[in-house]
């Protein structure tokens, strides 16, 4: 079963002290560092993860890195299924997933894309409330990620089109 929760005000302060901590570590190889996802936006029920978006100039730059994210307690998984990503998510003691980065080039559309999405959630409450239901309903109803991740495409799909046609409208 996957666990969603109704919105925490925490989040974003669990997402301030990570950061701080990966802006040490990092220092010049990070371009800028956003809170995504359903915990950035407030009043969204979200599984509890941290989900953060690192922006670097240059995204090879970052795999010498990776030793430095394992000593922060990261796995780094690679591209991990999309071409010019580095992604990097970080356990528990228990083995539960609490934080994960998407790291992308500078210029990359999905930094955007993440970006417009999570800005459009926050500037309309009406899409939150409709996002929240098409995840609390098939996270009670599915037996793994995956099928919670298909459940829910469609409406993410279409929000995320919404999203990119609002973040592009004139000023």
């Amino acid at each position: 079963m996957v666990v969603v929760l109704p919105y925490n005000p925490a989040r974003p302060g669990a997402f301030a002290k990570e950061a701080a901590s990966l802006r040490q570590a990092l220092g010049d190889l990070i371009g800028a560092l956003d809170h995504i996802g359903s915990t950035s936006v407030p009043g969204l029920a979200a599984k509890p993860i941290i989900d953060m978006l690192l922006e670097v100039p240059e995204l090879g730059a970052l795999d010498p890195g990776s030793r430095v994210m394992e000593a922060l307690g990261y796995e780094v998984m690679g591209a991990y299924g999309i071409e010019g990503r580095r992604y990097f998510r970080k356990m528990d003691a228990q083995g539960v997933r609490t934080h994960q980065i998407h790291a992308f080039q500078s210029g990359s559309p999905h930094l955007l894309a993440h970006l417009a999405f999570r800005d459009c959630l926050r500037a309309h409450p009406v899409v939150v409330a409709e996002y929240g239901a098409h995840k609390v309903t098939p996270a009670a109803a599915c037996a793994n990620a995956q099928a919670y991740m298909d459940a829910k495409d469609a409406f993410v799909k279409l929000v995320e089109a919404d999203a990119l046609a609002w973040a592009a409208r004139p000023a």
